[in-house]
């Protein structure tokens, strides 16, 4: 916003102004990120207004002159035989140990790229095999329970010589200081080190992976697993209601999960659960 308009003082500004800047944005695709800045224009001119230095919020007027979010499909493999080769690469992976455990970790906790990365040691409590991610750090803004595998937990033990939790605050310290967590393209670039493009496979395909390979395979419900995801529940009593989070269920499925995702790494025969003889 500040170089277009910046200048600019905020009580001379309307709508004209307002949408060049938008346009520019859309112009090079990212729609959402127009949408998000409308939004600021809105926050700012709202807080203008409650101070005395402007009358209106112009902003308001711009909420049907961009252009819809396009969905997008994130890239992910999601035949299995596809995800055990996928598997074996990433076992294979021979760069920075951190990263090569942030590639293991991805498909045993399929949660997004951004909550991964950022994760803390002070949000695992390893005894109980259980990651608690803090509500600030959610994308829905509640509190998230990762039951972990055995697996997982078999990671972490070993990430700890690299990223000990008394030093580091972060379990995937950025390579220039511990102070920040790694870079959001640290694993995508890592993916294409092992010869996948990004239109085969990202680091938010993990969570796509899961989510048609447990469905597929219907051994679980659809709320356990969406449960999983942190997915929202658009219905609030219900989700009011469904604060226990079906945990027991969720441990029993990401173990689950976990011993089957080593069968397709290790080339076993998978037989789909819900298959008749």
């Amino acid at each position: 916003m500040f170089p277009a308009i910046g200048t600019n003082p905020i009580s001379t500004l309307n709508a004209a102004d307002l949408l060049p800047v938008l346009r520019r944005i859309e112009a090079r695709g990212a729609n959402e990120v127009a949408r998000r800045v409308r939004q600021a224009f809105g926050q700012i001119f709202r807080y203008a207004i409650a101070s005395g230095r402007a009358t209106r919020d112009p902003a308001a007027d711009l909420r049907d002159a961009l252009e819809h979010t396009k969905e997008t499909h994130r890239a992910a493999l999601t035949k299995p035989k596809e995800v055990g080769a996928l598997l074996r690469a990433i076992q294979g992976f021979q760069g920075e140990p951190t990263t090569r455990a942030a590639l293991q970790l991805a498909p045993l906790t399929f949660v997004r790229p951004g909550e991964l990365r950022a994760a803390e040691w002070a949000e695992f409590d390893l005894p109980s095999a259980t990651w608690r991610i803090p509500s600030a750090r959610m994308k829905m803004r509640e509190e998230h329970i990762v039951p972990l595998s055995h697996q997982a937990v078999s990671i972490l033990r070993e990430l700890q010589q690299f990223t000990d939790r008394k030093e580091a605050k972060y379990l995937f310290p950025s390579v220039r200081t511990r102070a920040r967590c790694m870079s959001e393209n640290t694993v995508n670039a890592a993916l294409r080190r092992l010869g996948y493009t990004k239109d085969e496979m990202t680091g938010h395909g993990f969570r796509s992976i899961a989510s048609t390979l447990l469905h597929e395979h219907g051994h679980w419900t659809s709320e356990i697993i969406e449960r999983q995801l942190a997915h929202g529940e658009r219905n609030k009593v219900k989700a009011a209601y469904n604060r226990a989070q079906h945990l027991a269920e969720r441990r029993k499925m990401m173990q689950w999960w976990s011993d089957y995702l080593d069968a397709l790494r290790d080339g076993a025969e998978i037989v789909p659960l819900h298959k008749k003889a």
